[in-house]
């Protein structure tokens, strides 16, 4: 551990204290004037000189230089991890999307719907007047035009023909 207040530790303030600032303006413009994301890339990018004192010998060249290409590989390696992961969505986008009941309850509907196509138009609407539409036995017969026995009857058979329908499509009966 290097003790605070040692040579090492001043020479890696004076570091930042030089070349921050315009760290922080081209790692602005790689990112398109994220902030916070520029400031990730300063603050890997130090840390990146930090342990490895090495590059930084003024011998080797100009430190400046080796840290806007670390600062250019580390925004380089962030953009293309982000591009190897699904964008990330705001709240507003989960809004839209339905809840998981609206969904099965849609799902159902479709599947009712088709297991009803399969009825014979008479069967089907005798179930739709009394089931769907709520009416009587005497309201289905008086919209329907058939006497209320019918009614009666095409909803029965009509009812054992959706159960095996949806029995066929998956649906198990309670």
């Amino acid at each position: 551990m290097v003790a605070v207040g040692s040579a090492e530790d001043s020479a890696l303030r004076l570091l930042y204290e030089q070349h921050a600032a315009p760290l922080l303006s081209y790692a602005l413009r790689l990112t398109g004037g994220d902030r916070g994301r520029a400031e990730d890339i300063v603050q890997e990018t130090l840390l990146r000189a930090w342990r490895y004192p090495e590059a930084l010998d003024p011998q080797r060249g100009p430190v400046r230089s080796w840290l806007f290409t670390v600062a250019r590989n580390v925004a380089v390696d962030a953009h293309r991890a982000r591009r190897a992961r699904p964008p990330e969505v705001g709240e507003d986008a989960l809004a839209v999307v339905p809840a998981v009941d609206e969904i099965e309850q849609a799902l159902d509907t479709w599947l009712v719907a088709d297991a009803l196509a399969t009825l014979s138009p008479d069967h089907r609407a005798a179930i739709v007047e009394t089931y769907f539409r709520g009416r009587s036995v005497a309201d289905a017969a008086s919209v329907l035009g058939i006497p209320p026995g019918t009614v009666k009857s095409r909803t029965f058979y009509g009812l054992r023909a959706l159960r095996l329908a949806l029995e066929e499509r998956g649906v198990t009966s309670p």
